[in-house]
C-alpha cells in the first residue's frame, strides 16, 4: 500500500468517470515515477569513474551514458526500475576482462540522468540511439524492467547476438496489475491510462499497448537467450521468467536460483560468470546440467522448448 493510496484511489476513480483525459494523464504520471533515485555504491565507483561518459538528449531529457573498452564487440547493459547502470558493475568488469566493450546508461529519472520519471518508450528510445552509435551489440545483459524494455527495442530493429535476462519482467500486464492493486483503483482508470499512452506517449504507433509484453512473439527474435531468476524474488515472480523462456522456445534456457532474490542475483559470482560466458561465447544454449552445490538445485535448472 502506497502512503497516499486512499486519497489517490478516490481521486482517480472519480476522475475516470467525469474527466477521462486528466484521469489517464494523472494515472500515467504516477505509474512511471521511480520509487526514489538509487545512489552509486562504493564498490561501483572505480569502474564508473573510468568510463567514457556522454549525454544523449532523448525525448526532452538528458540521459547519461557510459562506455568502456576500445569500442569493438560492444555489449549493452540495461538496468531495471528504480535502479541505475552501476548496479551492473560486476558484468561490466567481467566483460572488460574478456576484451569486450560494455555500454550502459541511466534511464531518465534514474542515476545521473535528468527527469523524475521514465517509461518503456523512453527506454526504447535510448537503446535505439545507443545502437545507432555503437552498432550491433554482441549481446545484451538486462535486469528486471530492463528485460521488458529491451524486448520492445529488439522488436523495433535493434540487433544483438545474444540476450541475458536477470530477474526479468516478461509481462507489462503484471506491472499494471501491481499498480492497480497498490492504489486500489478501478479497471476504468487503467483504460483511461491506456488511452493516454496511445494518444500522447506513443502517437502514430497503432497497437503499441499490445506490443509491450516481452513474451509476445518473442520467438520471432530468433536469438539465443539465457535467463536467470530467483525462486524467492520478491519483486518479480519466477513465473515471469518461465513464461518468457517458453515464449522464446528452443533458443532459451532458464536457470532458477535460490537465496539471491531480486538484487543479489546481480553480484553473485556464479551467475555473473555463467552469464558472461554465454554472452561472449556466441553459442546456442546448452542442455540442462547439474548446478554447482549451494547455488542452483538440479531440479530448478531447466531447459525450455
Amino acid at each position: 500500500m502506497y502512503p497516499m493510496a486512499p486519497l489517490v484511489r478516490t481521486v482517480l476513480n472519480l476522475a475516470a468517470r467525469v474527466a477521462p483525459g486528466p484521469a489517464g494523464r494523472l494515472a500515467f504520471h504516477l505509474f512511471v515515477r521511480p520509487l526514489g533515485r538509487a545512489r552509486q555504491r562504493p564498490e561501483e565507483q572505480t569502474l564508473f569513474a573510468a568510463a567514457r561518459t556522454e549525454r544523449l538528449h532523448v525525448r526532452g531529457k538528458d540521459v547519461v551514458t557510459y562506455a568502456w573498452g576500445d569500442g569493438r564487440r560492444p555489449v549493452l547493459l540495461v538496468h531495471g526500475w528504480s535502479s541505475r547502470a552501476s548496479r551492473l558493475t560486476a558484468f561490466a568488469e567481467a566483460l572488460l576482462e574478456r576484451g569486450y566493450s560494455p555500454v550502459a546508461f541511466d534511464a531518465p529519472g534514474h542515476g545521473e540522468s535528468s527527469g523524475k520519471a521514465s517509461n518503456i518508450i523512453e527506454y526504447r528510445a535510448v537503446i535505439k540511439e545507443l545502437h545507432a552509435r555503437h552498432g550491433d551489440f554482441d549481446a545484451v545483459v538486462a535486469h528486471s524492467f530492463g528485460v521488458l524494455a529491451t524486448h520492445l527495442a529488439l522488436r523495433d530493429g535493434v540487433r544483438v547476438g545474444r540476450f541475458v535476462g536477470l530477474g526479468g519482467v516478461g509481462s507489462f500486464t503484471m506491472l499494471l496489475a501491481g499498480f492497480r492493486a497498490g492504489f486500489g483503483v478501478d479497471e476504468l482508470v487503467i483504460r483511461r491510462m491506456r488511452a493516454h499512452v496511445e494518444r500522447r506517449v506513443a502517437p502514430g504507433e497503432p497497437g503499441i499497448w499490445d506490443r509491450l509484453d516481452a513474451d509476445r512473439a518473442a520467438a520471432e527474435l530468433a536469438l539465443p537467450v539465457l535467463l536467470f531468476h530467483d525462486e524467492g524474488d520478491d519483486m518479480v515472480p519466477v513465473v515471469q521468467a518461465r513464461r518468457l523462456a517458453r515464449a522464446h522456445g528452443d533458443r532459451a534456457r532458464l536457470v532458477v536460483t535460490r537465496g539471491l532474490g531480486h538484487r543479489r542475483i546481480l553480484t553473485d559470482p556464479g551467475v555473473v560468470a555463467e552469464a558472461v560466458e554465454f554472452a561472449t561465447a556466441g553459442s546456442e544454449p546448452e542442455p540442462a546440467v547439474t548446478a554447482p552445490e549451494g547455488r542452483t538445485a538440479p531440479e530448478d535448472r531447466i531447459a525450455t522448448g
